[in-house]
């Protein structure tokens, strides 16, 4: 029975809503920064004050009851809120703790110049930073969990805004010595029956590459055979002679610096993808997440 006096605290509606997003206490915990145990106790006082079950355990999985399913909504427009009044409190400017997600095709290149930058611009501000796959990142940022993300656009998913960074182009990365090295003129249709290596299932650069592959009709031999999670691991494949594969413009030079390799570059208007900086359209710090925005533009490695 509920505890009609009883309130929830903000860290028992954060513990709630990161378990139902993640269905995971582990990664829950960790995405909150606090230990499993301290999780595991804020749910529990949560579904004892209100005499609910919002949250059914067991060794192999985790589920949202339907209880849950109907109070999720409300706790992350009560996390929104809370949200709202402690940026209303702070005034200008950003400061205090910023939960950004940042995409793995993304993060590497960006964040050497960008964090630094914020050290020097934004010296009130904390930035934890959350490395993960587009969905994952999305679903972060509708819960709550996450404040804004760095992500490939359109992302096409309702409630959020999408600020555009920059474009960049896909450069196809060789073996040495590939029939295709060196050059600039090269279409998308080249792409057909060649050896493809893309990234693991989930990452968008994998889905934005097939898209291209579809849009010329192009049939690359080899797609699935090697399964990487990093640019890294594809670039190495590729210098090992296992084939070929396409990376965004920003991530050339540092990938290409460890191994022995040649680009080829396409014609304009080169096929690419836009980069963007993404927030839940109701929350009040839009002014602050556009300041940030400019800072990522102006400090986007070349």
């Amino acid at each position: 029975m509920a505890d009609h006096i009883y309130q929830p605290t903000l860290s028992q509606l954060r513990a709630f809503v990161a378990i139902a997003e993640y269905r995971h206490f582990g990664t829950a915990a960790a995405r909150l920064n606090v230990s499993q145990p301290t999780l595991s106790q804020a749910l529990v006082a949560l579904e004892n004050g209100l005499g609910l079950q919002l949250i059914e355990r067991s060794t192999r999985r985790v589920l949202v009851t339907a209880a849950g399913m109907r109070l999720l909504p409300k706790a992350m427009a009560t996390l929104e809120a809370a949200d709202r009044f402690v940026a209303s409190a702070a005034g200008d400017g950003l400061g205090g703790t910023l939960r950004m997600g940042i995409i793995p095709t993304v993060a590497p290149y960006v964040l050497p110049s960008l964090l630094p930058e914020l050290r020097k611009r934004l010296p009130e501000l904390h930035p934890q930073v959350i490395e993960d796959q587009t969905a994952r990142l999305l679903d972060g940022l509708r819960t709550g969990v996450l404040d804004v993300a760095l992500l490939a656009l359109p992302t096409q998913a309702p409630g959020l805004v999408e600020l555009p960074l920059y474009d960049e182009e896909f450069v196809l990365v060789t073996p040495p010595g590939h029939e295709l090295a060196g050059r600039t003129d090269i279409g998308p249709a080249v792409l057909d029956t060649l050896p493809l290596l893309l990234l693991d299932e989930g990452h968008c650069l994998r889905d934005q590459a097939l898209d291209l592959c579809r849009s010329v009709d192009a049939r690359p031999g080899g797609v699935g055979d090697t399964r990487a999670a990093s640019l890294s691991t594809v670039v190495q494949c590729v210098a090992g002679g296992l084939g070929v594969t396409l990376i965004p413009s920003m991530a050339v030079a540092a990938e290409t610096a460890r191994a022995e390799l040649d680009t080829a570059h396409f014609a304009a208007p080169a096929p690419g993808r836009t980069i963007g900086l993404v927030y839940r359209a109701s929350t009040a710090r839009a002014e602050d997440y556009e300041y940030l925005a400019a800072i990522v533009r102006a400090n986007r490695p070349h």
